[in-house]
């Protein structure tokens, strides 16, 4: 007898490259498929200055997304406004500043469960540093709500995505 193998990571979507968008929506889930899913983000970068990017859920399809100040916990924090990517330092939209780069994870959204996510991700700031937006490690978020999550959109606090990319890989179903 074999033992099933699975795990593997398959592309399911990508923004394309954004410029001047107010959100960027994905609705690929499929729990038949994945269990969980990651969203690599390349230089997404806000129109407007000191942005903190959000990953707001959605539980019907993309019909609407779940933007309710207290419907999301992390950190220690019980009152954020979606899945907040790069919780302590913002990223800005001058010469030399690219915006954030790296990941948004989403485990397991289709348990009868809060839905955890993590963000990994760094800002560049115009002052030649770099910061590390997630402290260094994968920082949990939870989304308080036991129903299926399957569609997630970004956007920024304020203000239009300047630019960038943000792709969406599934975690094949072991």
């Amino acid at each position: 007898m074999g033992t099933k193998i699975g795990g593997g990571m398959e592309f399911i979507a990508s923004s394309g490259e954004l410029s001047s968008a107010a959100s960027a929506s994905f609705t690929g889930f499929d729990a038949s498929k994945y269990d969980n899913y990651v969203f690599y983000l390349n230089y997404v970068k806000p129109a407007n200055d000191n942005q903190r990017l959000y990953a707001y859920a959605s539980v019907n399809g993309g019909t609407s997304y779940d933007e309710t100040s207290g419907n999301y916990h992390m950190n220690g924090a019980s009152d954020t406004a979606g899945f907040n990517i790069n919780h302590q330092v913002t990223a800005g939209n001058d010469t030399n500043e690219y915006g954030l780069s790296g990941q948004f994870r989403i485990i397991k959204p289709s348990a009868s469960a809060y839905t955890m996510a993590q963000s990994y991700v760094g800002v560049f700031h115009i002052n030649e540093y770099v910061y590390n937006a997630a402290a260094g490690d994968y920082i949990p978020s939870y989304f308080l709500n036991t129903a299926a999550v399957n569609a997630i959109q970004f956007k920024f606090a304020s203000g239009n995505i300047a630019s960038g990319e943000i792709t969406m890989f599934g975690i094949v179903n072991s």
